[in-house]
């Protein structure tokens, strides 16, 4: 076995913290496992992810939900991106190669200007690949996890995010957060109040929305946590919205990352959950725009997985709101108003299931939109589709490199 980081942290349970979810008496309390790690390594990333991992992974819960190690750990050693991208590669040495994607340059590009990468991705919760989502031509052996987190590792570090927005992320704790943070990430995770991953067995605990950004590039002034509503209903979804500072040109703006609800016949919640989610999108803007000298024009970037095509309401909502907003992925069209034919494809008991549902929404009057990177083609992805051994979700992921239209300093 290979002498790598990932496979070589271990662990000793220590005890258990009872921790509520959301400020509701109603909702049940979860057990957190603590963990820490044991065993040696001469692997210097190994000792700088084992620093992490064993350091505590709670904090209070904010007043709109809960936001675990929204402070990166600044003690924390840190660990060479191009040394663990190495290492992604030489554990995954014996699988295909993956699927060749290009960035298309959607305009001219001054190369002074300041440039946001932004990466979407529902990255397929663990429990729910090996337990419910029956992938069909997908080999079990293909989603084991001790090899699948280096595929979607691999997909991090080759793109190098600013800004990345994930969902179904049942991994956040011993995984994402840990090793994002030593790569330099700050970051917040809020799980779905009663998660599919939780009726699996031996899961790892709730999935939900993780939300991260490169500290050195941007100041966290917020974070709100939101459990989507729907005619007055609380839901199952969630959302994050994060209030960032460029560190270069002091401008603020809003990310935020959500997944609604599921599957064929959800139209009317899906479309509900959006709006709530413009709702406070709208309030929130208000409110960091008042802060910020009075000035409402808060630039927003909202991304997801929102299991929606653009031909219902939910979409139209977004892209018809009083926000301005334009969806970054339509500049791959030739007439630059059509989505990408598919960002997710599987194959299923019932059939195969080909369709748009992920999206990188932007400020259009605030931000250009420089490039953003392909699909590959039905060719490519193979007739077994997604997952598969050379891409670890059912969702392909979505990069995107924006820039403000009126600043040019670096960020």
């Amino acid at each position: 076995m290979l002498p790598s980081t990932l496979s070589f942290i271990l662990f000793k349970f220590e005890f258990y913290i009872p921790v509520r979810l959301w400020n509701d008496p109603n909702m049940p309390i979860v057990l957190f496992l603590v963990v820490r790690s044991m065993g040696s390594s001469t692997s210097s990333l190994y000792s700088a992810l084992a620093n992490t991992i064993s350091s505590p992974a709670l904090s209070q819960p904010c007043v709109s939900g809960y936001s675990p190690n929204s402070d990166l750990d600044f003690h924390q050693d840190p660990v060479d991106p191009l040394g663990l991208l190495r290492e992604c590669k030489e554990v995954l040495r014996d699988r295909p190669a993956r699927l060749h994607r290009t960035f298309v340059q959607t305009g001219h590009w001054d190369s002074g200007q300041m440039q946001i990468r932004v990466m979407q991705w529902n990255v397929l919760a663990q429990a729910l690949g090996e337990g419910m989502d029956s992938f069909v031509k997908c080999p079990l052996d293909a989603l084991n996890w001790p090899e699948r987190k280096y595929l979607i590792l691999e997909e991090i570090l080759t793109h190098k995010p600013d800004i990345l927005c994930l969902q179904e992320v049942d991994h956040y704790f011993d995984m994402f957060q840990p090793i994002l943070a030593s790569l330099g990430y700050q970051s917040s995770f809020c799980p779905k109040p009663w998660s599919p991953c939780l009726d699996v067995e031996n899961n790892n605990g709730p999935d939900g929305c993780a939300l991260f950004f490169n500290h050195k590039r941007f100041q966290l002034i917020n974070t709100t946590n939101l459990r989507l509503s729907a005619m007055m209903l609380k839901t199952n979804q969630v959302a994050i919205v994060a209030t960032l500072r460029c560190q270069a040109t002091r401008r603020a703006f809003c990310v935020a990352v959500t997944h609604l609800k599921a599957r064929s016949g959800w139209e009317v919640l899906r479309s509900a959950q959006g709006s709530d989610l413009l709702l406070n999108l709208r309030n929130i803007a208000q409110s960091v725009g008042t802060e910020e000298n009075g000035n409402s024009d808060v630039p927003m970037i909202v991304c997801g997985d929102f299991n929606a095509e653009p031909t219902e309401d939910v979409y139209r909502n977004f892209a018809t709101s009083s926000l301005g907003l334009d969806s970054a992925y339509k500049h791959l069209s030739t007439d630059g108003k059509t989505e990408p034919p598919y960002t997710t494809w599987k194959i299923r008991p019932s059939g195969e299931s080909c369709h748009t549902l992920d999206y990188v929404w932007y400020s259009h009057t605030a931000f250009h939109v420089h490039a953003v990177l392909d699909f590959p083609t039905p060719e490519q992805i193979g007739p077994n589709r997604l997952p598969s051994y050379n891409y670890p979700s059912d969702h392909l992921s979505l990069v995107c490199d924006l820039g403000f239209k009126d600043l040019k300093p670096v960020c």
